[in-house]
């Protein structure tokens, strides 16, 4: 047990991630040509307008479920609304926001826009801390957009008119994978731009707008678009009670900083937080990349049922990264 424990923490767990980010992201995005479909309701932008893909995001379901009037919402029929999101929290207990830093299509391909920028020579840059703390505020304005304009297009707020169906989908319609993902098979029809409508005018300008600053934001920064994604924002809303869990033991930190260079979003409070067991925070994707980058034994642990499967060790630290890559995780972390 204990060769096992030791394998597992001296592990590259970024060269098990890279791989599991390949095998996922050809399953979600070509897999309808073999005839996959592993389920609906995902915690994960597997994009419906891919024509070709082996799953779908659950936002698509949650915004045509709530499409629906306040009498329907609240009868039996509504049920569905329970199912959807039954499954959704079914699959994102199992591995909490793991889903982002391994599994999301689009996460994986902001990753590989970063290995091409690195390729090439070209430095990242981070947000300023005040700044960092603003923006992180959209993903939760861009959920609730996508929670609140279903309802308002099927039913009347307040006795005012009810909102022109040429919104919807509010969110997928603006969201970047709708453009992007599809031109993976080939399919352009997305790049197209709706003039049958002002607000299908405006919402499919703005999708490709935003897919546009996708491409150009995530090589500046990394996972940049993760900073505004809703389904981020949702399912940290329920990550403190699923089974994998990311744990920190404050008494073993020396604030040494490694955890927050490595950070691809980010997170300052990884490495100032010496309180808090639970240290996963909403924009963190549970990339594990902290815990490869933490020299002290014991100080961050990946736990699934309460059981370790993987720590942070000083042996591990310098299997990974040896004693003259230091400078690697202070000038450019992975």
């Amino acid at each position: 047990m204990n060769k096992i424990k030791t394998y597992l923490n001296n592990a590259d767990v970024s060269r098990f991630r890279f791989w599991v980010q390949i095998f996922t992201f050809v399953l979600f995005v070509y897999g309808g040509y073999w005839g996959i479909t592993i389920a609906q309701n995902l915690p994960i932008f597997a994009c419906p307008y891919d024509h070709a893909t082996g799953g779908t995001c659950f936002l698509i379901s949650l915004q045509h479920q709530l499409h629906t009037t306040w009498d329907t919402l609240f009868s039996v029929r509504g049920f569905a609304l329970l199912t959807a999101f039954g499954t959704f929290l079914l699959f994102f207990f199992f591995l909490n926001k793991a889903w982002c830093g391994f599994i999301c299509p689009v996460g994986t391909l902001q990753d590989w826009i970063t290995k091409f920028r690195k390729s090439i020579g070209v430095r990242f840059s981070r947000y300023e801390e005040t700044t960092f703390k603003y923006l992180k505020v959209i993903k939760y304005l861009f959920l609730i957009w996508l929670l609140i304009v279903p309802l308002a297009i099927a039913n009347s707020f307040f006795g005012l008119p009810h909102m022109s169906h040429d919104w919807f989908p509010p969110f997928c319609t603006i969201c970047p994978a709708r453009v992007i993902m599809p031109l993976f098979t080939g399919d352009v029809s997305q790049l197209a731009i709706d003039f049958s409508s002002t607000p299908a005018l405006i919402m499919t300008t703005l999708g490709i707008l935003a897919a546009a600053l996708f491409i150009v934001g995530s090589f500046v920064k990394k996972r940049f678009f993760c900073l505004f994604c809703p389904m981020s924002a949702l399912q940290f809303l329920f990550s403190k009670i699923a089974f994998l869990r990311l744990n920190k033991y404050g008494d073993k930190c020396t604030k040494c900083g490694n955890c927050y260079r490595v950070c691809d979003v980010g997170i300052k409070e990884i490495a100032d937080d010496v309180i808090s067991k639970n240290i996963v925070k909403d924009d963190c994707m549970m990339c594990f990349k902290c815990v490869e980058a933490c020299p002290e034994d014991g100080c961050l642990e990946v736990a699934m049922f309460k059981i370790p499967i993987l720590t942070a060790s000083e042996n591990g630290f310098f299997k990974r990264y040896g004693a003259d890559e230091q400078k690697e995780i202070t000038d450019d972390p992975k």
